[in-house]
């Protein structure tokens, strides 16, 4: 991370309107309607702007003193707000400028609201550098955040002992989506949560569990305020939500979440490999085969179309090519639509039918088979592992998927590196008794 150093914000707010990028003020407008008595907030910077080299994406995180809500029983926190993820100059030194009926940038920008500690007399600049990683990761890959999405951490998000290692998304509760000169903006605020509560959103989904935790008070409250001393998930504090609201939930509703990133791999089994477009060389061997922009594109569309949340399950032809055009390739919906969808098998690969595979996977991602099969299958839906290590991709899928080409007769199908199961038998992954 490039070096950051607090700087006043106070050109911005002292009606320097000319010599200021018209995105940038348009923000700040927004903080000054929730902070009129903070003109100047401390601020955190990267020295080296984004556009001139530097590693960091965000020109600039603001540091408000929020003092909360007592009639609602919302504590006094900070209130951190990003500024990069969305167009700031409009003049495509960082993102395309595409009109303003569009998202402005990537279309949103974070907030992050942290506990105020008793004595605490200035903000603790941790939640900066968390904001500066998430925004690379959004850069980088050029996946959007959603409201309902979940960021798995793994670490204490602070670096301290603290049970709060994950992350879900929302809408913040006072920052309204807003139009800008470079099109419109929404504010996405991070909420901490524990592992057990990751789990329930992976399982269920994120907004149902957010709803849970602006129940609780000291798990986030109204405005869902992270807390970094708290030891307790809200599954400890009333145990009965587990089953009263997840799991019917989980029962009813199923899960949204529709495919994650792993280690993961698959065999074909059937049969040894006979050439290079066989998709056993493909998939294991220790060079895998790297594909075209055009192909890598137009299967991330197709895959993306089967991806995301709809009330009819469908997975498109991959070989279609119409929706290769649908919208800018530099943009993605969201995390959990797209963050196994990067994977695109050659369009000349032929499509298999194989007699048995041997599927592979790290242990967290074996963890999430039953949500899987509960969450996901047993609705009429699909779930996809996309390998961190390549281009592999395995899909489970339902008789219900539309566009499958993994049939009831046929029910392990590969085109290229991409393997579809079709209705999972239960010895697939628990032995006999």
């Amino acid at each position: 991370m490039d070096e950051m150093r607090p700087s006043s914000g106070a050109a911005a707010h002292l009606g320097l309107a000319s010599i200021f990028p018209p995105g940038l003020q348009a923000i700040y407008g927004e903080c000054r309607r929730l902070y009129p008595d903070q003109a100047n907030p401390l601020q955190v910077t990267a020295i080296v702007k984004y556009w001139l080299g530097g590693p960091d994406p965000l020109d600039y995180i603001s540091m408000y003193r929020n003092l909360g809500c007592p009639g609602q029983d919302v504590p006094e926190h900070w209130h951190y707000v990003s500024l990069g993820l969305s167009d700031l100059y409009g003049d495509n030194r960082v993102h395309e400028f595409t009109g303003q009926e569009g998202p402005s940038g990537f279309g949103f920008e974070l907030t992050f609201r942290l506990k105020r500690e008793a004595g605490e007399t200035a903000p603790p600049t941790w939640p900066a550098e968390l904001m500066q990683g998430l925004a690379r990761y959004v850069f980088q890959s050029e996946n959007t955040f959603c409201s309902g999405d979940h960021i798995s951490w793994h670490s204490p998000l602070d670096n301290s002992e603290s049970r709060i290692q994950h992350m879900l998304l929302t809408e913040d509760p006072q920052m309204q989506p807003m139009q800008t000169p470079f099109g419109h903006i929404s504010f996405l605020q991070i909420v901490g949560v524990c592992t057990e509560e990751l789990q329930a959103a992976q399982q269920w989904n994120g907004q149902g569990i957010l709803d849970l935790l602006r129940g609780v008070h000291i798990a986030g409250g109204p405005w869902l305020i992270t807390d970094m001393r708290r030891g307790e998930t809200i599954f400890d504090i009333d145990p009965h939500l587990q089953q009263e609201r997840v799991d019917k939930g989980i029962e009813t509703d199923g899960s949204n979440l529709s495919g994650v990133s792993a280690k993961c791999a698959w065999d074909d089994l059937s049969r040894p490999p006979e050439d290079e477009d066989d998709s056993r060389s493909i998939c294991i061997g220790s060079q895998p085969r790297r594909l075209s922009d055009k192909d890598t594109e137009q299967i991330r569309e197709a895959l993306r179309k089967g991806l995301e949340i709809n009330s009819k399950s469908v997975l498109p032809p991959i070989s279609s090519q119409k929706h290769s055009h649908d919208r800018p390739q530099s943009r993605k919906d969201s995390l959990e639509s797209e963050s196994s969808a990067a994977i695109v098998p050659h369009e000349l690969v032929r499509t298999r039918q194989l007699e048995s595979v041997h599927l592979k996977f790290n242990q967290e991602s074996g963890t999430l088979l039953p949500l899987c099969l509960r969450g996901r299958l047993l609705h009429g839906r699909h779930f996809t592992y996309k390998s961190i290590n390549g281009d592999t991709a395995i899909t489970f899928v339902s008789t219900g998927v539309e566009g499958a080409f993994a049939t009831e007769e046929h029910p392990y199908a590969a085109h290229g590196p991409w393997l579809q199961v079709i209705d999972i038998p239960p010895k697939l992954f628990w032995p006999k008794p």
